[in-house]
C-alpha cells in the first residue's frame, strides 16, 4: 500500500533535519523522533513497536505510551520516513514529527474532542438517571407497563449519542485491535459497553424476553462518563508532566530572518540556514542557531539551556545559543553552528532519548500487558459461564463488570508516569535525564564519588590577587590583560578574560603573538567610543606571561601567577588559585545528611586532593589516579557491595562514568563524558546532584505507592466483580479512578521544589 500522500512530503531529505539527526553518514543511519497519538497503555506501545520493527530498513524502535513519543532508527538507503510512518497509521494510531508545527495544535484538538465526548456522556447520563429513578423507587403498582416501557425507550434514545459518539474512541481502538489480531486495553472496555447496550436494548424491544426484567442504560452511561472523565483528566495531567521536557524541545523557532545578498531580510525555514548567514533577531524571539553577535547589545535568557537563572548580557563578539531568548533589543547574529551541531540540538537529543527509554519496571509491565489482558477476557468469559445457569441476565452484567474493572491502565501507568514527572521536574531545573531507568538505580545509591578538577573545584583558575606598579589601577591592569587574553585559550588567559568582563570591552588588541608555554604579546589601545575613568589613553605594547617572557624579575616560591609588562617594565602580577565551587560544601553536606558516603577520585596530585578533601571535611580522597586507576577503584567499591554514583566532567572520566551504576556529567563536560553519563547538569552548580538523588528516592517511593495501589485495587475488585457485587457503573468508576489516582500521585513529583542548576550566587555573578 502506498504511503499516505502528506507523509510523502517528509521523504525530502531537507525535511529530515526537522525531526531527525544523522548517526552514521556512511550507512545512512538516521534517528527520528515522532509523536504517536492515540496510545493508551503498554499494549499500545508494544503494538506500535512491533509495527515499526517489521518495516525493512528500520533498525530499532522504542515507544513510550506515557510520553506519546517514539524513537526510530532507520537507514535512508533502504526505507523512507513515509514508509515506517505508514506502518504506524495501519495500527490505528496517528503519527507526527516530534517538533511539527501542528503537534501542539493536534494535542489541543484531542483534548477538546475528549471534553466534548465527556460532556455529551455527562448530559445524557443525567437525563437517563432521571428516567431510571422511578424504577428504583416505585412501589408495586405505581408504574404501569406503558409508563415503564416509555421510560425505557426514552433512556434508549438518550443512550444512542453516548454509544455512537462518546464511545467512538473505544470502538475504533478495539476494532483496530481485532484487525491487527492483538489485545489492547480498549478491547475489554468496548466489549463491556457493547454487551451492556445489547442486553439493555433487548430488554427494551422485548420486555417479556430473557433480558426484559431490567435495563442498564443508567449504568452504561454512568461508567462511560466516568471513563471519559478519567481519560480527559489523565490527558491533561500527562501534558503537564511532559510540559517541562517539551518547553525545552520546542524552543527553536520555525523560521528566522536571514539577510539576502541585496542587504534586505527575508524569513526562511530554520532548516535552510547555513553557517555564515547573518540573522536579525527581534526582542521576544528565540535564536535559531548558535552564533556570534555582530551588531547590537541585549539580554538573553538561557535558563533552560545552561541553568543560568538570570538574564545574561550579550554584546558585539559574544556568543549566543540556539533556543535561548532575546529579551531586550534587536541583534544581528552571524551563524556559526546549525541543526545537529548546535548545543540546543545536543540537549534535545539527550532529552528525546530519555523520553523514549523505558525503565525496567515499565518494560516488565509491557511484557505482562498482553497475557494480563488475555486473562481478563478469560476471567470475564468464565464468570459469565458460571452465572449463566443461575441468572443469564446477571451473567452478562457480571462479565461486563469483570471486563471493565480489571483493565490494567493503572498498572501500566504506575512507573512511566512517575518517571516522566520526575524527568520533567529535573529538566525545569537544568538537569537532563538521559536514561529513565537511571532514576531506579540512583534511588539505591549509597556512595557518591566525585572527580576533583572541574567538578568539586572550578573548571578554570580564578584571579585571587593583583599587584600593580604605582600609577596603574587594578582595573586598568586587568583591562589590558583581558584585551590580550581574548586571543588565547590558555587557562590563565581565560581566567584573566573572565575577571575583567566589564573592562575588556573598553580596549582592543591587535598584532597578537602567542609564544607557546611563555605568553602573549600585542598592542592594546582604547576604543574610540570608550570613556576611560582613569584618563589612560594611547597605544602601548604589552606582554603577558612568565617573568622571563615579560623581561622582569621572577618571584621566588610564589603561587601560580602571570606577569604583565610594557615598554617601561613591570606593570602587574596576577595571582591565581584553584577554588571550590560555591555550592560544593552544601552538596556534600546534603548527601551526607541523606546517609550517603562521599569520596574523591582525581588525577591531580595527592597533596592537591588532600587540600580539597580537608576543606570539604571528607576522609576518603585519592589522588594521582589514571583513568584505569579510577575504574579499578570503582570496581573495588562495587565488589564490596556498594551502589556507586560517579560525578565527573573530563575526558579521563568517561570510563568510570560508564562503569558506575549511575553517573553525572557537568554541563561543560566533553562530549564523550556526557555520552557516558545518565544525568547531565547544564549549569555550573553541584547542588543539583544532591537534589537529584533525593528526587530519585521520592520517585521510587511514588512508583511503589502506585504499584501497591494498582495491584491492591485489582486484588479487591476482581473477586467482587466475579461474585456479582460490583455493578458496571462502579467498575467504570473504579477503573477511571485508579488510573487518575496513579497519574495524580505521580504529578506530585512535578511540584517538588526545583533542583536549581545555577545557585543564586553563581547566577548573580553574571
Amino acid at each position: 500500500m502506498p504511503p499516505f500522500a502528506p507523509l510523502q512530503l517528509l521523504d525530502d531529505p531537507i525535511e529530515w533535519a526537522a525531526f531527525s539527526r544523522l548517526l552514521d553518514g556512511a550507512s545512512g543511519l538516521w534517528e527520528s523522533q515522532v509523536l504517536v497519538r492515540g496510545m493508551r497503555c503498554a499494549a499500545c506501545s508494544v503494538a506500535v513497536e512491533d509495527a515499526l520493527r517489521s518495516v525493512p530498513g528500520v533498525h530499532s524502535a522504542a515507544v513510550s505510551a506515557s510520553g506519546q513519543r517514539a524513537t526510530v532508527r532507520w537507514s535512508a538507503q533502504t526505507v523512507m520516513p513515509s514508509r515506517w510512518m505508514q506502518a504506524v497509521l495501519t495500527t490505528g494510531y496517528h503519527v507526527l514529527p516530534a517538533n511539527d508545527a501542528f503537534a501542539a495544535n493536534a494535542r489541543k484538538l484531542e483534548r477538546r474532542a475528549a471534553l466534548w465526548r465527556c460532556l455529551v456522556a455527562g448530559l445524557c447520563m443525567m437525563q437517563v438517571m432521571m428516567y431510571a429513578y422511578p424504577a428504583y423507587t416505585a412501589r408495586p403498582g405505581d408504574l404501569s407497563g406503558e409508563m415503564e416501557s416509555l421510560l425505557r425507550w426514552a433512556s434508549w434514545v438518550l443512550t444512542l449519542p453516548v454509544v455512537f459518539f462518546s464511545c467512538g474512541p473505544f470502538f475504533r481502538s478495539a476494532w483496530q485491535d481485532v484487525l491487527q489480531r492483538r489485545i489492547g486495553m480498549d478491547l475489554p472496555v468496548a466489549l463491556g459497553i457493547a454487551v451492556t447496550f445489547a442486553v439493555s436494548t433487548a430488554g427494551t424491544f422485548e420486555p417479556s424476553g430473557t433480558f426484559g426484567r431490567e435495563v442498564y442504560f443508567d449504568s452504561l452511561t454512568m461508567f462511560v462518563f466516568f471513563l471519559l472523565s478519567g481519560r480527559w483528566l489523565e490527558l491533561r495531567l500527562r501534558d503537564r508532566t511532559a510540559g517541562a521536557l517539551e518547553a525545552v524541545m520546542n524552543r527553536l523557532p520555525d523560521a528566522a530572518e536571514r539577510q539576502t545578498p541585496e542587504g534586505t531580510f527575508e524569513r526562511v525555514a530554520v532548516r535552510r540556514l547555513g553557517v555564515g548567514d547573518l540573522l536579525r533577531v527581534q526582542p521576544g524571539e528565540s535564536f535559531a542557531a548558535d552564533g556570534v553577535v555582530e551588531q547590537g547589545t541585549s539580554s538573553v535568557d538561557e535558563a533552560l539551556l545552561t541553568g543560568e537563572s538570570l538574564p545574561l548580557r550579550r554584546v558585539v563578539g559574544a556568543s549566543v545559543l540556539a533556543g535561548s531568548f532575546n529579551l531586550s533589543a534587536t541583534l544581528r547574529v552571524r551563524v556559526q553552528r546549525v541543526a545537529a551541531d548546535t548545543r540546543f540540538a545536543h540537549i534535545v537529543a539527550l532529552m528525546e532519548a530519555a523520553s523514549a527509554t523505558k525503565p525496567t519496571l515499565a518494560r516488565i509491565a509491557d511484557r505482562l500487558a498482553k497475557p494480563f489482558l488475555l486473562a481478563v477476557l478469560l476471567s470475564a468469559a468464565g464468570a459469565a459461564l458460571w452465572w449463566w445457569d443461575r441468572d443469564p441476565e446477571r451473567a452478562l452484567m457480571v462479565a461486563v463488570s469483570v471486563l471493565v474493572v480489571t483493565c490494567p491502565c493503572a498498572l501500566s501507568l504506575a512507573t512511566p508516569a512517575a518517571m516522566l514527572a520526575a524527568a520533567g521536574r529535573l529538566a525545569g531545573g537544568g538537569i537532563l535525564v538521559r536514561r529513565l531507568q537511571a532514576l531506579e538505580a540512583l534511588a539505591q545509591v549509597d556512595t557518591v564519588v566525585f572527580d576533583k578538577t572541574g567538578t568539586l573545584t572550578q573548571d578554570r583558575l580564578g584571579v585571587q590577587n593583583v599587584q600593580t606598579r604605582p600609577g596603574v589601577s587594578r582595573d586598568q591592569a586587568l583591562a589590558w590583560a583581558a584585551a590580550l587574553s581574548r586571543h588565547s585559550r590558555h587557562p590563565v588567559a581565560r581566567a584573566l578574560a573572565e575577571s575583567a568582563m566589564d573592562q575588556r570591552a573598553d580596549w582592543v588588541c591587535s598584532g597578537v603573538t602567542e609564544s607557546p608555554g611563555q605568553g602573549l604579546s600585542g598592542q592594546v589601545a582604547p576604543r574610540a567610543s570608550a570613556a576611560l575613568a582613569d584618563g589612560a589613553s594611547g597605544l602601548r605594547v604589552v606582554r603577558l606571561g612568565s617573568a622571563e617572557f615579560c623581561a622582569v624579575a621572577p618571584l621566588a616560591n610564589a603561587q601560580s601567577h602571570a606577569m604583565l609588562s610594557d615598554a617601561q617594565g613591570w606593570v602587574a602580577t596576577f595571582f591565581f588559585a584553584e577554588s571550590l565551587r560555591s555550592d560544593a560544601q552544601a552538596c556534600v553536606d546534603e548527601l551526607q545528611t541523606a546517609g550517603l558516603e562521599v569520596r574523591v577520585l582525581s588525577g591531580d596530585s595527592q597533596a592537591a586532593v588532600d587540600r580539597v578533601a580537608a576543606a570539604l571535611g571528607l576522609k576518603q580522597a585519592r589522588g594521582g589516579c589514571s583513568p584505569d586507576d579510577k575504574l579499578q577503584a570503582l570496581r573495588d567499591l562495587q565488589a564490596q557491595g556498594r551502589q556507586v554514583a560517579m560525578v565527573g566532567d573530563g575526558l579521563n572520566d568517561a570510563p568510570v562514568l560508564a562503569g558506575a551504576q549511575v553517573s553525572f556529567a557537568l554541563g561543560q563536560a566533553v562530549a564523550l563524558a556526557q555520552a557516558q553519563a545518565d544525568f547531565v547538569v547544564l549549569g555550573a552548580a553541584l547542588l543539583p546532584v544532591a537534589h537529584t538523588v533525593l528526587l530519585a528516592r521520592r520517585t521510587m517511593a511514588v512508583v511503589r505507592q502506585n504499584l501497591v495501589w494498582a495491584l491492591g485495587y485489582n486484588a479487591v475488585c476482581v473477586p467482587l466483580a466475579v461474585a456479582g457485587y460490583l455493578p458496571a457503573w462502579a467498575a467504570g468508576l473504579g477503573m477511571a479512578g485508579s488510573s487518575l489516582l496513579v497519574v495524580g500521585n505521580a504529578l506530585r513529583l512535578s511540584r517538588t521544589a526545583p533542583p536549581d542548576a545555577a545557585p543564586p550566587q553563581a547566577a548573580a555573578a553574571h
